[in-house]
């Protein structure tokens, strides 16, 4: 049995305890060598909970600990030093998307990651669900024949406006405030359907247009639609809301995958915990599951780096290019919702 990888993770947030640090630990062929971040009382924490033998806060030090690859989950304005510093000691990375926060910081990333002769990816967690997969899988085999149209949907709350403090007082959502104030929904969760639509299609997509609604006065709309044509002509739209039910007392959503081809349908809807796929033969219950698969991300990502090579993970510049159309289309909406409004 070949030695497992050495990993070393940068930022100790949210999204590395709940996902990224257990499924590296969840791998055998990777080891979770060392962590990074600058926040002390965090990092050691962080160590101490998940048993991680190295930790630092000196990023050169970091580093020079004797790495395999840098899974990077610190906040998205730190991912440009982070992939530059990796790219300068030539380590592999899988960088949580956004990618960058611009076009020209993408660019730089990985021209000086391909200069190191090392790989970047993008991490799009939900094309590694067991469901994403086999819809990948039967769009490939022609199950439903030529797929023609996407629904994607994902309508929630983001866990919902308020929250209520330890003394009663009701207060705004700290996490739906600050993904608002960050992009909104398009930017933040809408990234892994477009980056889905490309991946199962395997078509790019040649031009989107967007609409957007907003319930509350934030600058981001809550609610958007964005409308892609791929290059084989087959059209997506995107359906993304973070105020769908974010007031009321029972909050509900819609999370919906539907794929309309010239001889047959494939569903997945979360809420019926249902995945069928219909056509001239009759209709197929598939084995249904979560959304997304951190796990499956890094098996893969083990794969990648054992090997120089993957046809699942998503590259730097498809990560570039999903991110930037959701940026994108977000600012034509505002932009638009401007014009309207002036005198």
């Amino acid at each position: 049995m070949s030695t497992p990888k050495r990993i070393g993770l940068m930022g100790c947030g949210m999204v590395a305890q709940y996902g990224h640090i257990p499924a590296i630990q969840s791998v055998p062929s990777l080891q979770l060598h060392a962590l990074f971040d600058p926040n002390e009382d965090n990092l050691r924490k962080t160590q101490a909970r998940f048993g991680i033998p190295h930790a630092f806060t000196d990023a050169e030090a970091f580093f020079k600990s004797g790495l395999d690859g840098v899974s990077i989950t610190s906040p998205a304005p730190c991912h440009h030093d982070n992939v530059m510093q990796a790219a300068a000691h030539r380590i592999p990375v899988l960088c949580e998307k956004p990618l960058a926060m611009n076009r020209a910081e993408a660019e730089r990333m990985i021209a000086a990651m391909a200069a190191a002769g090392v790989s970047l990816y993008s991490g799009f967690c939900y094309r590694f669900s067991p469901c994403a997969l086999k819809i990948r899988e039967l769009v490939r085999s022609r199950a439903i024949g030529e797929v023609r149209s996407l629904r994607l949907i994902y309508n929630w709350s983001l866990h919902g406006k308020f929250t209520v403090e330890a003394d009663g007082r009701r207060v705004i959502q700290k996490r739906r405030e600050d993904r608002m104030l960050e992009g909104g929904p398009m930017i933040d969760c809408g990234t892994h359907q477009i980056d889905l639509a490309t991946f199962w299609l395997g078509s790019p997509v040649r031009s989107f247009s967007a609409k957007g609604a907003w319930v509350d006065d934030y600058q981001a709309p809550d609610h958007m639609w964005v409308h892609l044509l791929h290059a084989n002509s087959a059209h997506t739209v995107v359906e993304i809301s973070y105020s769908y039910h974010h007031t009321s007392k029972n909050r509900r959503w819609e999370f919906l995958y539907e794929l309309i081809g010239t001889e047959g349908v494939i569903r997945y809807d979360r809420g019926t915990e249902s995945f069928t796929v219909e056509n001239g033969e009759g209709r197929q219950d598939l084995e249904f599951g979560p959304e997304k698969n951190f796990d499956g991300m890094y098996a893969e990502w083990a794969r990648a780096l054992a090997t120089g090579s993957s046809e699942l993970l998503t590259t730097a510049g498809e990560g570039m290019r999903v991110v930037e159309i959701a940026r994108q289309a977000t600012d034509d909406v505002i932009a638009s919702r401007h014009a309207s409004s002036a005198p």
